[in-house]
């Protein structure tokens, strides 16, 4: 796993795309702060660039730098999730402005997954992450359902878990306002 870590933390340092696994599917990932790296992604996933992706950040205090003010709910729904959760914050901060949506807010999950953890500690920055398909596709269940139209555009794949055939699902998103309010978008 160390020669991993370096190897796409030297891509992720240039400005790369990685496909990499993470707490739910495979992602294609990048610099979450780096708005070249991002288009990039949106140009590998023929998405619209008015659709956000998900952030990936490795602790609290890595939630706290990138979002204007944590909900105190958010806090609660963290605590409470058994499975990943994404949640979709008021304001982020701090991060490519292409990441962050029309009205300000940003979906970010806090990572359990060793990988993706690691990774994003030694990278110091938060990554994107967005399932490793081209747009209006099914999210592929396993590395080897992954088309050879994505495999073959970004910058780096990782060599990491890709033999797991889990039963592993996108994230819930749950969007969060300061009131407390909060609305289920998928579960």
């Amino acid at each position: 796993m160390l020669e991993e870590l370096k190897k796409t933390l030297d891509v992720l340092h240039k400005g790369g795309t990685i496909l990499y696994p993470t707490d739910t599917v495979w992602g294609i990932g990048c610099d979450a702060r780096n708005k070249e790296a991002v288009n990039k992604i949106f140009k590998i996933k023929q998405r619209a660039e008015y659709k956000s992706m998900v952030v990936l950040v490795c602790d609290e205090k890595m939630l706290n730098r990138f979002v204007k003010e944590v909900p105190a709910v958010a806090w609660d729904l963290i605590e409470a999730a058994e499975g990943p959760i994404t949640i979709i914050y008021p304001e982020g901060r701090g991060l490519a402005q292409n990441v962050i949506s029309a009205d300000d807010s940003v979906g970010i999950r806090i990572v359990k997954d060793d990988f993706c953890r690691d990774l994003i500690h030694k990278f110091g920055k938060p990554i994107v992450s967005t399932s490793a398909n081209l747009s209006g596709e099914p999210a592929p269940a396993s590395f080897h359902e992954i088309s050879n139209e994505v495999l073959s555009k970004v910058d780096y794949i990782v060599n990491w878990r890709q033999n797991e055939t889990n039963n592993i699902k996108p994230s819930t998103i749950i969007k969060v306002a300061m009131n407390g309010e909060i609305k289920i978008f998928r579960k």
